[in-house]
């Protein structure tokens, strides 16, 4: 099986390597901009790309005409998305365009990562036919690309996902875990929100999720998060639980207080049942996701 990986360099994008790259029966190319920053090189194919470039987008696919392409590269940081609206849209919706031309050019699977922004956040956890209502261009800008999909001839998958955490190589950009972690361990005081509610999800878990998606050549909208919602300050809480850390330089504000350009929706998570009885998805506890993670750091 040929899959086409975006956004390689990412969080992600480096689990989809790590646990493709392994397969016997997967030829992979991942594909991220500028070079390849993984540290694993062997096993698959890597090629630069600029998905917001139709040319090189369709030059590529039609290059290595894959079975699948997992979609991963996004603008996901959410207040720059309402400050740079332009750049919001040519990653996440345009680029989108350019890979439903390539797939049906080439008759792949589009398998495209998406968010639980795409939902207001009133009435968590969310359900694959429950009515997106994004608050934030971002939320709007993935939802835009969910139509575009849903309104293609291609075979086509939305894997929906919340918070990402995990280790990678490179990272430019830190997750919450991650980050929370650091700072507790320096001592520095927090201030996090109490009144948002996440699920948050083990890297590893959403790229198993991925595969299951290609394997299984599943078709439509599947929610893959880890399984326990939580509000973000007790997933910090948790965090410094696990590593023994100190919680009570950890203060609570309320999301209204910190003036962001974009809303968030208050309440997400996702209802698993359909990933886990359609693919078999079996995500960790976020307990068994951080030993996960003290495991990786200590290799």
């Amino acid at each position: 099986m040929k899959i086409l990986v975006t956004g390689s360099n990412g969080l992600l994008g480096q689990k989809l390597i790590q646990l493709l790259s392994k397969k016997d029966n997967v030829e992979l190319l991942a594909t991220s901009k500028g070079e390849n920053r993984f540290n694993i090189k062997e096993g698959y194919h890597y090629q630069s790309l600029d998905i917001t470039n139709r040319t090189e987008v369709l030059n590529v696919v039609d290059g290595f005409q894959p079975d699948a392409i997992i979609n991963t590269a996004a603008m996901t940081n959410v207040d720059a998305c309402e400050s740079d609206k332009e750049l919001c849209w040519d990653l996440n919706v345009n680029a989108v365009k350019y890979f439903i031309e390539a797939a049906e050019k080439n008759n792949s699977h589009l398998i495209h990562l998406s968010t639980d922004f795409v939902f207001d956040g009133k009435d968590g956890p969310y359900k694959e036919d429950d009515q997106p209502n994004p608050l934030s261009y971002y939320g709007e800008s993935k939802y835009e690309a969910e139509k575009l999909l849903e309104a293609s001839k291609i075979k086509w998958s939305i894997a929906r996902t919340i918070i990402v955490y995990g280790i990678a190589d490179d990272m430019s950009r830190s997750n919450i875990v991650l980050w929370a972690k650091e700072a507790l361990e320096k001592g520095n005081p927090l201030t996090i929100v109490d009144d948002q509610f996440r699920s948050p999800t083990l890297a590893e878990d959403l790229a198993m999720g991925c595969y299951l998606i290609a394997q299984k050549e599943a078709e439509g909208i599947f929610h893959l998060s880890g399984k326990d919602v939580m509000s973000i300050i007790d997933l910090v809480y948790k965090v410094a639980d696990f590593y023994g850390l100190d919680k009570s330089i950890i203060t609570p504000i309320k999301t209204a207080s910190l003036n962001q350009a974009a809303k968030r929706p208050p309440k997400t998570g996702f209802v698993l049942d359909k990933a886990i009885n359609d693919l078999g998805y079996n995500p960790v506890s976020f307990e068994e996701g951080l030993a996960e993670l003290t495991k990786q750091l200590e290799i």
